[in-house]
């Protein structure tokens, strides 16, 4: 049932993409619209393989750097957002500030970035970062916050330790949450990624970012097509990574919850 269910999942997606390739390629061989403006499929196929070695190489450039900042962003997040939800004050004061914070746009402070980072590889690491935290610092937030207030109150009874509950009470009832956090923060990272390497600029390999960017000013619609595509690939691969990994934690939590609540009492 499972492998069935897995192949249903798998198929409907794949399906929708191809009649959707399909209806694109014979809209453009129909209209007869210029290719610069709108290249067919086939055409953005072949030039994906023309230069896969370029596409590649940015691609591998651009998963490292929203990778890392993803990682950074998960890790700051988790941890600041338990300090938050267990401490009121910070609560009420921090929470509205990164709210307020997750309003600027990424593209106003990425120049601020490379001011204080220099070119490259840092700059798209810490635009990243900077982009997919708040979801992961407000899905912590929300999912301490809302831990059932009898559960918290039969710690207390007992005697649990702060470190205690985080461990065995807060942390784990809130992983659901902190995976749709995660999963948000996963499409984001590319994303921030991306628009840091605009601005930052690359030596060596250049990531999807300068691709697209040296793309548009030699008129190749085309590899601007190819590289947009290769970094949703990019975004699906974070994306599914972390949905199975949050798959792996949900299912350990609710198969160990009742476990660590009786070896508590």
């Amino acid at each position: 049932m499972r492998v069935m269910k897995l192949i249903r999942m798998i198929v409907a997606p794949v399906i929708a993409v191809a009649f959707m390739l399909v209806a694109w390629q014979i809209a453009v061989m129909m209209s007869g619209v210029s290719a610069f403006l709108v290249p067919s499929p086939w055409a953005i196929a072949q030039t994906m393989w023309a230069s896969s070695d370029r596409l590649i190489g940015g691609a591998i450039q651009t998963a490292m750097a929203a990778t890392i900042g993803f990682v950074i962003a998960a890790v700051i997040g988790i941890l600041g957002g338990s300090m938050i939800a267990a401490i009121p004050f910070l609560r009420r004061s921090l929470y509205p500030l990164a709210t307020i914070l997750q309003m600027v746009p990424l593209v106003a402070v990425a120049p601020l970035l490379v001011i204080w980072l220099g070119f490259g590889l840092p700059t798209a690491i810490a635009a990243a970062a900077v982009v997919s935290v708040f979801p992961v610092l407000a899905a912590t937030i929300d999912g301490q916050v809302s831990v059932d207030p009898g559960l918290r109150e039969f710690f207390l009874l007992h005697g649990a330790s702060a470190w205690t509950r985080w461990r065995k009470l807060d942390l784990p009832a809130s992983i659901p949450a902190i995976v749709t956090g995660l999963r948000i923060a996963a499409g984001l990272a590319v994303i921030g990624a991306i628009v840091g390497e605009f601005v930052s600029g690359y030596g060596g390999n250049a990531p999807l970012g300068i691709v697209i960017m040296t793309a548009m000013r030699e008129a190749r619609t085309d590899l601007v097509f190819a590289a947009i595509a290769l970094s949703a690939v990019v975004g699906f691969a974070l994306f599914g990574a972390v949905s199975c990994l949050g798959w792996l934690l949900v299912s350990r939590w609710h198969a160990s919850g009742v476990n660590s609540l009786e070896q508590s009492k």
